[in-house]
């Protein structure tokens, strides 16, 4: 009994300097995570000096043909069609791979084609890529495939905070160097749900065609399929496994089975042979740009040029992005006084649309001065849809589509693609989609905030909990919006 208050001193002892340094960590991470965004400052090189606005016009056709999809189910199909028809190699990069069948599919279809001799390489975000938990025999089964590379992009690392917010963004899928798709849907069934499906998201693709046999440099696939290449090889991205294990492999084994029967059942999906060439639209140029591979606070090299592009436009600016966030940093560059354009249409969510309360909140700040600045302001109402889609179109001819939002984090923090198209045809088809959704979808906000009444569309109500806690974020996510 003698030694009792001895150990109770022991525990108590190690139960404080536990604590002492879970709070010392804590604070580690908050001021190594987090404030430092807020103090550091990126490094400036000579990026607008180098690539003039100027170079997004073509003067005649080009070799690069694009097709739009839209379409939830559609864009589903495309990605099999793609991956299904490679014969030779396949790069794709994602942030994240959501659990559920159109994961199932799309892995299923990946390994179909590394079994018939496509190497392919994925490129995911190395924190939410999602292959964790009971999704580790799909990391273990495109480990162990031959045909297979897999590459995770700054994995996490609970020393290095500083590394948490470089994020991969992208959304692109490079076959053969004749084909490729980017836009800004993730992997999951929400973004290829059918008609009716509860919190389905919108999103948009474009399938470029390459049709040029000689000049491959020409294309703007050439240019995306070099990005590729350097964030491939870049130091933050990093093979998960050196070797596996012997449960492991037994594991991946077993995983790979399910997938190639799975194929053999159908998968889900009915497999249609498209024809691309005829769907598709010719255009004068295509230009792929993108942010640059730093980690803090990057050099805002892509919306650089959506600035530039905005100041250059006299008739029209349509953009539709899923939040809108102009904070001081990203208004700074822009000329107010050589924006001129006549016309200027912003489509983002309502409250009641919107899956992202703490984006949101950041937005529910400008909301009003936007409204009020001269910009005709429209909320999609949902409220079983959001949007996701990432597009700006520019006097009716330059199109951008691609992974980057109007927020801080696309302008400063994580990777950030796009794809700058010089095609009318296909300015007016999207155009078109966005005048629908105003139409049939949206609200035009007025000056106070409130919405002007749209006959064909009804204002969905929010809940009480839902619009409190977002109005209470707000409040509190003003001083981080950096990270929004």
């Amino acid at each position: 009994m003698r030694n009792r208050p001895k150990t109770l001193s022991k525990v108590v002892t190690g139960l404080f300097v536990t604590c002492v340094l879970y709070v010392i960590y804590v604070i580690y991470a908050f001021s190594f995570g987090v404030l430092i965004f807020h103090f550091h400052q990126y490094s400036e090189s000579n990026y607008l000096e180098q690539n003039r606005v100027e170079r997004f016009w073509g003067e005649e056709i080009s070799q690069d043909r694009v097709v739009l999809v839209d379409d939830r189910y559609e864009a589903g199909i495309a990605r099999i069609h793609m991956i299904e028809n490679a014969q030779h190699t396949l790069d794709i990069s994602y942030y994240t791979i959501h659990p559920g069948q159109s994961s199932d599919i799309f892995f299923s279809y990946i390994i179909s084609a590394a079994d018939r001799g496509v190497q392919v390489r994925l490129l995911l975000d190395g924190i939410f890529h999602n292959l964790k938990g009971n999704r580790k025999g799909i990391l273990y089964s495109l480990a162990y495939h031959p045909g297979i590379e897999l590459k995770f992009y700054e994995p996490f690392d609970m020393f290095r905070p500083w590394t948490w917010n470089n994020r991969l963004h992208d959304k692109l899928i490079i076959a053969d160097k004749e084909l490729a798709m980017i836009g800004g849907r993730n992997i999951g069934d929400k973004y290829f749900a059918p008609d009716g499906y509860e919190g389905a998201s919108n999103d948009r693709d474009v399938i470029i065609i390459n049709t040029g046999t000689e000049n491959v440099e020409d294309s703007g696939i050439y240019d995306m399929k070099n990005y590729f290449e350097y964030v491939w090889n870049h130091d933050f991205s990093k093979f998960p496994l050196s070797q596996l294990t012997k449960a492991q492999e037994e594991k991946s084994q077993k995983t790979l089975s399910n997938f190639r029967r799975y194929i053999g059942s159908g998968g889900g999906l009915d497999y249609q042979d498209i024809d691309w060439i005829e769907r598709s639209l010719p255009t004068n140029k295509i230009t792929f740009i993108h942010n640059p591979i730093d980690r803090l606070n990057k050099e805002p090299w892509v919306w650089y040029d959506i600035t530039r592009l905005m100041e250059n436009s006299e008739k029209s600016i349509y953009i539709q992005s899923p939040y809108i966030l102009p904070t001081n940093n990203m208004v700074k560059h822009i000329d107010v006084n050589e924006i001129t354009a006549e016309d200027i249409v912003i489509l983002t969510n309502s409250l009641a649309a919107t899956p992202n309360k703490l984006a949101y909140s950041g937005y529910l700040r400008y909301r009003e001065s936007i409204a009020n600045s001269g910009v005709n302001l429209f909320e999609y109402q949902g409220p079983t849809e959001s949007l996701h889609t990432k597009t700006y179109v520019f006097d009716s001819r330059i199109s951008m589509i691609g992974s980057f939002n109007l927020d801080p984090r696309s302008t400063y923090l994580s990777t950030e693609s796009m794809v700058v198209i010089d095609s009318k045809q296909f300015a007016d088809s999207i155009e078109s989609k966005i005048e629908d959704h105003l139409l049939y979808d949206s609200l035009k906000v007025k000056h106070d905030g409130e919405y002007i009444d749209n006959p064909l569309v009804v204002e969905e109500d929010v809940s009480f909990f839902k619009a409190t806690i977002t109005k209470s974020l707000s409040i509190f996510m003003r001083f981080f919006e950096f990270l929004l």
